[in-house]
């Protein structure tokens, strides 16, 4: 299993933020070659299930994830935090997603645990600095003040 962290300061407010971060669809926008259809209904919670596809014909897969931990910013503290579980066969893991204030900007910290049925272990560490640069550049795609 590979383990990474990406850490990003947006320029958004902490609430644009969490709501950017927490739109699916918006996400299949921001990373090539990916779509993302939502199984349940809005708005989004602990429970919310949703499939990421991600790959072109026969070399694409799915990646169905549930959201497990839900806290807005504003709700207890000031920050959010989510937390997806990965529950497919080819994908397995979790990502979890922190937005911290920071004057009128947030501080975005983003942990996953992420794992290919098919590649050997041995392949771990690249799969974790790709995992680094694909969610770094989805990042950057989200948080864009012009998107």
């Amino acid at each position: 299993m590979s383990v990474f962290r990406v850490v990003r300061v947006s320029p958004l407010s902490v609430e644009e933020t969490w709501q950017r971060l927490t739109d699916w669809p918006l996400h299949a926008a921001r990373v090539p070659l990916t779509r993302t259809v939502v199984q349940t209904d809005p708005p989004n919670r602990r429970g919310t299930r949703f499939v990421a596809r991600t790959g072109i014909g026969r070399l694409a897969f799915d990646d169905p994830m549930e959201v497990t931990v839900w806290e807005p910013p504003g709700t207890t503290t000031p920050a959010g935090r989510f937390r997806l579980v990965k529950q497919g066969t080819s994908v397995t893991g979790w990502a979890e997603i922190e937005v911290h204030p920071r004057g009128r900007a947030a501080y975005v910290i983003w942990r996953e645990e992420l794992s290919f049925a098919r590649l050997p272990r041995f392949l771990d560490p690249l799969t974790a600095r790709a995992g680094r640069v694909v969610f770094a550049l989805a990042l950057r795609g989200l948080l864009r003040p012009d998107a």
